[in-house]
């Protein structure tokens, strides 16, 4: 009787959950959005986009010189280069509070030069996410590159190219679509970043609460369930239309390019 009634029980509840979660629909639900949640969408996407704009021409210095150069010190760079993909979101943000807080070395040297704080403000967590997606978008570029054929280089030299000519008129073009898809892809999961923004900027309403931290707040809240199911449904299409960005992007560019 009592395993009958167990299943009987669980089976209601399933009933209950399927009866409230209705098919999504992100248009509806960006329109039932209020101002606040609307605010950690847009916060987000602008994140996201100068996380990626500021760190694309060191991503791109950087999967060239791992790719192109053999030097001392080399597989270092390369280990600390993706050392956040392994390294717990939390302890990169103690890091960054560390060096970029305003007793740090660099922060302090920034406030009182300069009059720039990053920490509790959006420019730190475009920071913060810039540094945790900064490996996916070297990977991305890196891998790219190496399907570059090093021969078309040395013909552009022996006909008279400099390096930057080299670079902007064969390389360049040819890791295009490396180059988009780090980027889409940085940006999705720039989206999603949680650990090292709430531990280096925390989570201020209108300057740090981003979608991520956002969800995180209503989950506290004990009638936030309605919000936290809208603000994950939410975060989880981002992502994945960006994923399918990414690949469609990449697919194009090679096809342009004949490869």
């Amino acid at each position: 009787m009592l395993k009958s009634a167990t299943v009987g029980m669980a089976r209601d509840c399933l009933a209950r959950h399927a009866y409230t979660c209705a098919p999504f629909d992100l248009s509806n639900r960006l329109v039932q959005m209020t101002g606040p949640e609307l605010e950690a969408l847009r916060l987000s996407l602008s994140v996201a986009l100068r996380s990626v704009l500021a760190s694309l021409p060191l991503a791109v210095a950087v999967a060239w010189l791992l790719t192109r150069r053999r030097f001392a010190g080399r597989m270092i760079l390369d280990a600390f280069v993706h050392l956040p993909l392994v390294l717990p979101p939390v302890l990169v943000g103690y890091l960054l509070l560390l060096v970029f807080g305003m007793r740090g070395p660099i922060g302090r040297w920034l406030y009182e030069q300069f009059g720039i704080q990053l920490i509790f403000t959006t420019a730190g967590a475009a920071l913060a996410t810039a540094v945790m997606t900064f490996p996916l978008m070297v990977r991305a570029i890196r891998i790219s590159l190496e399907g570059v054929d090093a021969g078309l280089e040395d013909v552009a030299r022996t006909l008279g190219a400099g390096p930057w000519d080299r670079f902007f008129t064969v390389t360049l073009p040819l890791m295009l679509p490396g180059i988009l898809a780090g980027v889409v892809t940085a940006f999705a999961a720039g989206l999603g970043e949680f650990g090292a923004v709430i531990t280096f900027v925390s989570n201020i309403p209108g300057q740090t609460r981003t979608l991520p931290l956002a969800l995180y707040t209503a989950l506290q809240s004990p009638d936030g369930d309605a919000l936290a199911a809208r603000l994950a449904a939410i975060s989880f299409s981002l992502g994945l239309i960006g994923l399918l960005i990414s690949e469609f992007i990449a697919r194009r560019v090679q096809r342009m390019l004949g490869r």
